[in-house]
């Protein structure tokens, strides 16, 4: 007997998404019997229909929307992802949920969870993007989804339930969290939110009119926001130099007089702290965001006229401060080859100008607080609080508070025991960087 196509390719799909949600439960993704139906009945191919069905159940983005250029500006999100965040939101049946950033997959797995007894909105800004959303969800069963075209930022009144929502699941860059007036008190936000260039995926839980963190966050990467929400990156170029600044959590400083600093060698102080090839350590700059004054991130061009020794990845701009008119940034130096081969490196800082060896101790000296109280600790604790109310004359620079456009974010860094906390390590070692040497 000949089995018809669609049949097969129904067959194939069922397959695949069965393996997929395998591969997820078995790195942890997928923790809850919930999460786990919701993503064994919701067809994602269905809403990539110009994917192969490879492509759709493999554990990675699903571009559906670029720009001319190539920028990809609507996609599925990685399922590893998107499993954590609903994981992280605690959805339950007859839940009031809305998600930020549409597409229509999502939304269908938010559905499933809260049930024929629940309410499930999703946003977007882009009318193409909902337009996609409307035809595909009942297209798969999931009509009961109310699909809204608006910018997030200015939530339409319309939109939010009496008592406010459940849950608020955020699938994009968000540099901002203007909705904690439209969750329940004791309902959960997950978000991609956006700290001095990462992308942090964070779970909260409204008490009080404050949103708090409580349980560990992960680096990760959405499509930026749109409309008025979107991030400003603040970024200012030093003339003559292809080194630009960026102050996206903070004040941007002036640049032009920091010119004749990057013409010349810069100091180099040791830190005598480690770090292995593979091994992260995003939550270092998080603490120098918020332990240093005039903290930005540093780029260089690749290819233009510099004197920054191994400029960072266009992608993950180094940590800086500006002192006047001299400047430090972060860097590291190749010390071995590591247990795993991948190579061993210690934290370095440049330091350029006349005052930059002091900035460069100085940003060395924060390096060896973080490691000596919160290397290897709990995941710092996050609140977010309305702006509005508080004192704008405040200081400019408030220890490890972002202050935003409708938020205050607070980060907590626990402490690490000292009988768990790394050995001390040496204390800073200055020198003059020659040329041709390498970071």
């Amino acid at each position: 007997m000949t089995t018809c196509p669609s049949t097969t390719e129904a067959g194939d799909a069922s397959e695949l998404r069965a393996q997929l949600v395998e591969q997820l439960r078995a790195n942890h993704h997928i923790r809850s019997a919930a999460v786990e139906r919701a993503f064994r009945a919701v067809p994602r191919h269905a809403f990539a229909p110009d994917s192969t069905l490879e492509a759709a159940y493999t554990d990675d983005i699903v571009a559906t929307r670029r720009r001319d250029d190539g920028t990809i500006t609507s996609s599925i999100s990685a399922p590893w992802l998107q499993a954590e965040m609903l994981e992280a939101a605690r959805i339950q049946p007859g839940h009031r949920v809305l998600e930020i950033g549409s597409g229509g997959y999502n939304a269908a797995l938010i559905a499933e969870l809260t049930g024929p007894t629940g309410h499930v909105t999703t946003l977007d800004i882009d009318p193409a993007v909902t337009e996609r959303a409307a035809r595909f969800l009942p297209e798969t069963g999931y009509d009961g989804v109310r699909v809204v075209t608006a910018d997030a930022e200015h939530m339409p009144s319309t939109v939010v339930p009496e008592g406010g929502f459940d849950a608020v699941v955020v699938t994009v860059d968000t540099w901002d969290l203007p909705w904690i007036d439209s969750l329940a008190d004791g309902g959960r936000l997950v978000a991609p939110l956006r700290l001095h260039g990462y992308h942090w995926a964070i779970g909260f839980t409204k008490e009080n009119g404050a949103l708090h963190s409580d349980e560990p966050f992960i680096v990760c990467g959405f499509v930026a926001m749109q409309g008025d929400g979107a991030w400003n990156p603040n970024r200012l170029t030093v003339p003559g130099t292809g080194v630009h600044l960026s102050w996206e959590d903070g004040t941007p400083l002036p640049v032009d007089q920091l010119a004749p600093a990057l013409t010349r060698e810069p100091t180099v102080t040791r830190t005598g702290i480690t770090v292995g090839g593979q091994e992260p350590f995003d939550l270092l700059t998080l603490y120098l965001a918020g332990a240093l004054p005039g903290f930005c991130r540093l780029e260089a061009d690749p290819e233009g006229e510099h004197r920054v020794p191994s400029p960072p990845p266009p992608h993950w701009p180094a940590a800086a401060i500006v002192r006047g008119a001299s400047l430090a940034r972060l860097a590291h130096e190749r010390v071995g080859d590591g247990d795993d081969g991948k190579g061993r490196h210690e934290f370095v800082v440049h330091g350029y100008g006349d005052q930059g060896h002091l900035a460069a101790r100085e940003m060395a000296e924060q390096v060896e607080t973080w490691q000596d109280n919160h290397r290897g600790g709990h995941c710092p604790l996050i609140t977010a609080r309305p702006a509005a109310g508080r004192d704008p004359a405040g200081p400019d620079h408030e220890p490890h508070v972002f202050a935003k456009k409708h938020t205050h974010i607070t980060v907590d860094w626990p402490i690490v025991p000292s009988d768990t906390a790394p050995s001390h390590r040496p204390r800073f070692k200055e020198r003059r960087r020659m040329s041709g040497g390498t970071a």
